[in-house]
């Protein structure tokens, strides 16, 4: 579960549960479109990242794709956050762009930041805070658009929560307060962002 769940995965789960789940009504881009911006988030968010790991851990800097010791997170959790706020912004330069989605990738990128920040003092579990605001995110979802029966997604996300968490816990590689506190702090990072952007 935590490779399928994967962080830099995450981001093209949501965009494919809001490109191809949501009514058509609710996006203004052409069904026969919205693949391209499927693409682009799973090259920019998971592709160029994955391959910056890939390439760290080549030249020495990483002992593995793992990143296990906290002081070797920080630099690739940096060059991911930016990777993700290059495609918050291209998605909101494109005007074509729904606004929704550089309002959702802008979040995404935060809660990258915010895990560099943590990592920096403290090992913090990246797998709890993507999955912490994905959840958020889907509420966020279902308080915007109350006709797109996010119910579903949302009890979905709640059991898929506990199950990555459950995983990274039986994998000992983090320590429950670690897994809890990125969880919570996904989560609330995710609802206030939007608090104070829809107030």
């Amino acid at each position: 579960m935590s490779v399928v769940f994967h962080p830099l995965l995450l981001p093209t789960y949501l965009f494919a549960l809001i490109l191809y789940y949501l009514p058509v009504s609710a996006l203004s881009l052409p069904v026969q479109s919205r693949w391209m911006v499927l693409g682009m988030i799973f090259f920019t968010t998971f592709l160029i990242p994955g391959l910056g790991a890939y390439t760290m851990v080549r030249m020495g800097h990483l002992d593995s794709l793992e990143m296990e010791r906290r002081e070797q997170r920080r630099l690739p959790l940096l060059f991911t956050g930016l990777c993700y706020a290059v495609t918050a912004y291209l998605l909101y330069r494109e005007t074509a762009f729904d606004a929704i989605f550089h309002f959702i990738m802008s979040i995404i990128a935060a809660s990258v930041f915010l895990a560099y920040v943590i990592s920096l003092f403290w090992k913090v579990s990246a797998h709890s805070i993507g999955i912490g605001g994905s959840l958020g995110l889907l509420l966020i979802l279902g308080k915007l658009l109350p006709d797109a029966f996010m119910l579903g997604p949302i009890v979905l996300g709640i059991l898929l929560s506990g199950v990555v968490l459950s995983a990274r816990l039986a994998l000992h590689v983090h320590t429950p307060a670690q897994v809890y506190t990125g969880f919570f702090s996904g989560l609330l990072l995710a609802l206030c962002a939007a608090y104070m952007a829809l107030r």
